[in-house]
């Protein structure tokens, strides 16, 4: 009796897939209309949108928990990741190239501070030997 209750509250608790597709979609329209208000060419600096992307991304949740789905998940991630392309897929990370300096800038910007740290623990013991130069 007591498994047969259980095996139904699960199945009532179940993700409603079709649901939470049939509500996305009016995420997307929303932060494609606050989107127009932002200049296509400032697409790609996250601080012009941050607010809009917050609230694209708040609705996704919102839908994905009504229609007891987790989130995020797979549809729902497929979801954004067609936001993205569509808004995003002229941004590019630019990776930057770091390369060592030339070996000796290398050296010289080791050995500076190594030497004076040496000079000035050499300055604070001969300061403290002679103590009478201090009164």
């Amino acid at each position: 009796m007591m498994l047969g209750f259980a095996g139904a509250r699960q199945q009532t608790n179940r993700c409603n897939e079709s649901l939470m597709l049939e509500k996305l979609p009016a995420c997307g329209k929303s932060f494609e209309e606050l989107m127009k208000k932002v200049d296509s060419k400032k697409w790609c600096n996250l601080t012009e949108f941050i607010m809009y992307y917050d609230n694209f991304t708040q609705c996704t949740e919102r839908e994905a928990n009504k229609a007891r789905c987790f989130w995020p998940n797979p549809l729902a991630e497929g979801f954004i990741t067609g936001i993205h392309k569509q808004f995003f897929s002229n941004c590019t990370s630019e990776k930057v190239h770091w390369e060592d300096p030339p070996d000796e800038i290398l050296i010289t910007l080791i050995l500076i501070p190594v030497m004076l740290t040496c000079a000035m623990i050499t300055l604070v013991v001969w300061c403290s030997k002679r103590s009478d130069i201090l009164v």
